[in-house]
């Protein structure tokens, strides 16, 4: 066994490291803070597009927190259900947590087809493409080996779960088109919605009618024969407000066999029962045929990149997808308090040609309900919050032999079932004018049930249940040091039960092996504006027992999941937004500028010593991860200028630390112009044309001949055009 960078039994040595680097950046941005003369930039619980004040581009002095009477969103006109964006950053930044706000400016501008162009310049966010629409995603480690069905954080559409009923989720209904902005909420600071992973939550927000055009569209087009058309539209008279949008997108695919299009729409519609009440009905619809091409040995992933799995080919492997989605939402806001209630009810049919032709149907539904008050206690100021989410799910799971890409005889079927209940609250206690205590607790109920209806006729059928219990404290502390400046701390535990692709029925022993996953995580950071540079910077420490981990054999991708015994997760998460110069060829005052946008994402994962693998690293992610643009914003609304997205040292892909991926370095361009009701723009991806590994599966003990290598996309430019009135 190789275990390199050994700390020995008990000693944490890395996790000097992330101190001592956490430590410098702080330093580095307080000292930019205290000679900083503006006030007129990004704050960093806001990323948006460079140079210019987004929709919501609010200095910190707005996400102050502290603890007044809620303000009545949507008095001016607007929804009082979906903030703005501005709005959101404001509450993110009462969160003593790594929190941002992601807005569409920063992705609008580019391809836009996956959740990597979405999240691409969030530190701590680690998103890599797959094929088609597909990635993978982890935040902080979360579901860090798992090759499909994402797990370990909580997505959302407009506060209303994205995901299964069981914690797993999918990205085919993500449409980077769709939405005004993105929150992102890291490990327990997602308690607001009540999730508690170790990874956090994920919400998509779109517009509303009060605030998009009456008529908006959009043509893309790009390399190895990929295209776009969207168009959307809205309205907002009197009581009423609506908005719809619809995209259709396609790619001949840059490897073999990769291939696929799609349709989604989306809309909602928007009901003002009174000044301080209003309803929301949202509808969510998509249609996606996508190829799977499959991973490859290390050598075919970085020589033969445009290749595809041999069997992928022979056996047609795909994945087709049709769906609905139904919610509503309710507010009232009563004085100090707001009430707000919520239902959902999504549809998915799953044809999915693999190693087995699988034919799914899902039904997930769930009803929420949510308080929350912002008052005094003992003369502070104190905000209540109060929640609770029931949801449950049913797999209509049907199994087939899969001849040549057709549904042969049947294998399987079963009827699996899952069920939860979350009841949490966190209240926040202003003991100070600028220091805020906050503690939290969830309580999760957790059901997985299997009815093995159908199983090749081999008796005994394979059906069984399990219920897991979660109690979930949060305790942490926010202080405004400056209007501009905040300091914050947390200490929270998360816990996870298995999803149904986790668990084995066969028997009762192998049913009740998997335990589910726990952790305790510590977190201390900064962010602030400080006129010409905005910062987030968290360092936080994880301490997991047993970790799920999907591990891959000779035979197939995550062919097992197993618990790990005592691991270790730890990074920092940096970002920065810098003005380094105003006035490069403009007289100052005109506002030409140079702009700096940069994410970097530092994770030490380890087993903490482990009876096989002793200290080794985790395998499945880089240790280094940093994404850098710089961009000129000339005062015409033109803007040019390169990026790069850098993985300096290869990591592992096996317990074992015996096979790696390789380094890279991907420079990219971006250049555009907009005018009024017209913008275009130009992106050029990995202009040198490097053969790089974007994604790996993992296993015990690689070798050469281990196919778990997902090659990266080769050199490609694309281009769009957009119109609104």
């Amino acid at each position: 066994m190789h275990a390199p960078d050994h700390a020995g039994p008990g000693q944490i040595r890395p996790l000097g490291h992330v101190l001592r680097l956490a430590g410098l950046a702080c330093a580095l941005a307080s000292a930019s803070a205290i000679q900083a003369q503006e006030r007129t930039t990004i704050s960093p619980t806001l990323s948006a597009n460079p140079g210019r004040p987004a929709e919501a581009a609010p200095t910190l002095a707005s996400t102050t927190p502290s603890l007044e009477p809620i303000v009545v969103q949507g008095a001016s006109g607007g929804s009082l259900i979906v903030p703005t964006a501005r709005e959101a950053a404001t509450r993110l930044g009462r969160i003593a947590g790594g929190a941002e706000v992601v807005a569409h400016d920063a992705w609008r501008d580019t391809q836009a087809a996956t959740v990597k162009d979405i999240l691409d310049y969030t530190p701590g966010v680690f998103a890599q493409p797959k094929w088609g629409e597909d990635a993978r995603l982890s935040i902080r480690g979360s579901g860090l080996s798992r090759y499909y069905h994402l797990r370990g954080i909580a997505l959302y559409q407009d506060g209303v779960p994205l995901g299964n009923a069981d914690g797993s989720a999918d990205f085919q209904w993500i449409d980077p088109t769709a939405y005004r902005y993105a929150e992102v909420y890291k490990g327990a600071n997602a308690l607001r919605y009540g999730a508690g992973t170790l990874g956090g939550a994920i919400n998509f927000v779109t517009p509303t009618g009060h605030d998009t055009d009456r008529l908006q569209g959009r043509a893309d087009v790009g390399g190895f024969g990929w295209r776009r058309l969207q168009a959307s539209t809205g309205f907002a008279e009197q009581a009423w407000d609506g908005f719809l949008t619809a995209s259709g997108q396609g790619q001949d695919g840059y490897r073999e066999h990769s291939g696929g299009h799609s349709l989604r729409a989306s809309g909602n519609l928007g009901w003002r029962l009174a000044e301080r009440t209003e309803t929301r009905f949202y509808l969510t619809a998509g249609r996606i045929r996508q190829e799977i091409p499959g991973s490859l040995t290390r050598e075919q992933a970085l020589n033969e990149p445009r290749s595809a799995a041999p069997a992928n080919i022979a056996n047609d492997w795909r994945r087709d997808v049709d769906g609905v989605r139904l919610a509503n939402r309710t507010l009232h806001v009563a004085g100090p308090a707001s009430y707000e209630a919520g239902a959902w009810y999504s549809h998915t049919d799953l044809d999915h040609p693999i190693y087995q032709y699988l034919r799914n149907r899902y039904q997930d539904y769930g009803v929420y309900a949510r308080l929350r008050h912002d008052g005094s206690l003992a003369g502070h100021g104190n905000r209540l919050t109060l929640g609770l989410t029931w949801s449950g799910g049913r797999v209509d799971a049907n199994n087939y032999v899969n001849q040549g890409g057709r549904k042969g005889a049947r294998l399987s079927k079963t009827d699996d079932r899952a069920h939860n209940l979350a009841i949490y609250g966190e209240n926040a206690l202003e003991v100070l004018p600028n220091l805020s205590l906050i503690a939290g607790l969830q309580y999760l109920r957790a059901t997985r049930k299997r009815t093995d209806l159908y199983n090749a006729g081999e008796p005994p059928l394979r059906s069984g249940s399990r219920d897991y219990v979660f109690v979930n404290p949060r305790v942490g502390m926010l202080w405004q040091l400056r209007p501009d400046w905040q300091v914050f701390g947390n200490v929270s535990r998360s816990g996870e039960a298995p999803t149904f692709g986790d668990m084995d029925f066969s028997t009762a022993n192998d049913l009740d092996r998997l335990q589910p996953q726990r952790a305790t995580t510590y977190e201390l950071g900064s962010r602030g504006d400080a006129g010409h540079v905005a910062w987030d910077v968290s360092v936080y420490h994880a301490r997991l027992r047993h970790e799920f981990q999907c591990v891959s054999t000779p035979w197939n991708i995550c062919d097992q999941v197993r618990n790990l015994d005592r691991t270790i997760h730890q990074g920092i998460e940096a970002g920065v937004q810098w003005t380094l110069l105003r006035g490069v060829f403009e007289p100052r005052h005109r506002g030409d500028n140079l702009w700096l946008n940069a994410a970097y994402t530092f994770s030490d994962f380890r087993f903490d010593d482990d009876e096989r693998w002793g200290d080794n690293r985790i395998p499945g992610v880089p240790r280094h991860y940093l994404r850098v643009e710089l961009l000129y914003r000339h005062t015409a609304d033109f803007y040019i200028g390169p990026n790069v997205e850098w993985v300096p040292q290869a990591y592992y892909v096996d317990n074992a630390n015996s096979v790696k991926t390789a380094s890279y370095a991907l420079l990219g361009l971006r250049a555009g112009w907009e005018s009024g009701r017209y913008g275009v723009y130009l992106e050029a991806r990995n202009l040198t044309d490097k053969a790089y590994i974007a994604s790996a599966n993992v296993t015990d003990q690689a070798h050469a001949g281990s196919a778990l290598f997902e090659p990266g996309t080769g050199r490609a430019i694309f281009a769009g055009l957009r119109i609104q009135y």
